[in-house]
């Protein structure tokens, strides 16, 4: 199984959760934008500290598992996992009654 395959279970299983909150109207526009300005700052240390930990040969990946596709050392496929999360944890929350802040109503 590539890297890339292992993305696209966790990325579809948040994308559905997702739905499921804004199906439920939980997430209003500036839930949005406070998760999009995180997700902007974790996808910008994601590249800064994969690309330290990949250069200073703490870790690598197969390239038979990887799509090629390089931001600096690190794959693309690296950044799915701070997408998932951004995607996946904060509509989590807001299911689980976590905050209101969420809601369309606010």
């Amino acid at each position: 199984m590539t890297y890339l395959l292992l993305n696209a279970v966790f990325l579809v299983v948040a994308a559905l959760v997702a739905v499921v909150a804004v199906t439920r109207r939980l997430i209003s526009v500036r839930f949005v934008s406070a998760v999009a300005g995180a997700l902007t700052l974790t996808l910008l240390l994601t590249a800064v500290f994969d690309n330290l930990m990949i250069g200073a040969g703490l870790f690598s990946y197969d390239p038979e598992q990887i799509s090629g596709v390089l931001i600096g050392l690190a794959p693309i496929e690296d950044f799915a996992y701070p997408l998932a999360a951004a995607i996946l944890l904060p509509a989590l929350w807001v299911i689980s009654g976590g905050t209101r802040l969420g809601r369309t109503d606010d």
